[in-house]
């Protein structure tokens, strides 16, 4: 915490080695955070690179009264979601999904755990745009609801209740899928 803010008072000075270190200490994470919400790794750095421009070009107004990474966080899920909003790319949030929807039937096979893993990956991606980055600021960057909640300006009880419905979707989705992987673990553990 206190390399952060000798760091970022190098930035305010304008001594490029205070923008260096942050962007060497959190670029991967603002590309995370990007990566999570578009699923385009490229995309995702360009966007990495024009949040640490923008701390640059503002270093002498910019104003943080939390945790740089908290502002990176926020930074990076907002240019991330403007670019969604220009590239006009409309995620479906309109109704409850069914397994018919998510691509598979209840009688899907599965032999192992990887299968079951991508079926997760997949309905993780599937999730409404804020749904999904608030869900993965909590399980992939293991950020508490109030880190979560000033990252993104929201109120804590915002955050509970996007993390209240990508579980639920989580688990209309992948109720068929845990059913048979505890079917066969059942029989597994029997052979």
């Amino acid at each position: 915490m206190m390399e952060e803010k000798k760091y970022l008072e190098l930035l305010k000075n304008g001594d490029p080695e205070g923008l260096n270190a942050l962007f060497k200490a959190y670029f991967r994470l603002v590309c995370t955070v990007s990566f999570r919400m578009i699923n385009d790794q490229q995309t995702a750095e360009d966007i990495g690179q024009e949040v640490f421009m923008e701390l640059w070009k503002k270093r002498d107004r910019i104003s943080i009264t939390g945790s740089i990474k908290s502002y990176l966080v926020r930074a990076a899920s907002n240019k991330t979601l403007n670019f969604i909003r220009d590239q006009k790319i409309k995620l479906s949030n309109a109704e409850e999904p069914t397994v018919e929807d998510f691509g598979g039937t209840t009688d899907t096979e599965f032999e192992g755990t990887e299968e079951l893993k991508e079926k997760i990956s997949e309905a993780i991606k599937e999730l409404p745009d804020r749904c999904r980055l608030v869900f993965l600021l909590s399980r992939d960057q293991e950020m508490s609801y109030r880190e979560i909640a000033e990252s993104l300006d929201i109120s804590i009880k915002t955050v509970e209740n996007q993390i209240s419905k990508a579980l639920k979707i989580l688990r209309t989705r992948l109720a068929p899928y845990v059913a048979k992987m505890l079917v066969y673990g059942v029989l597994w553990t029997m052979a």
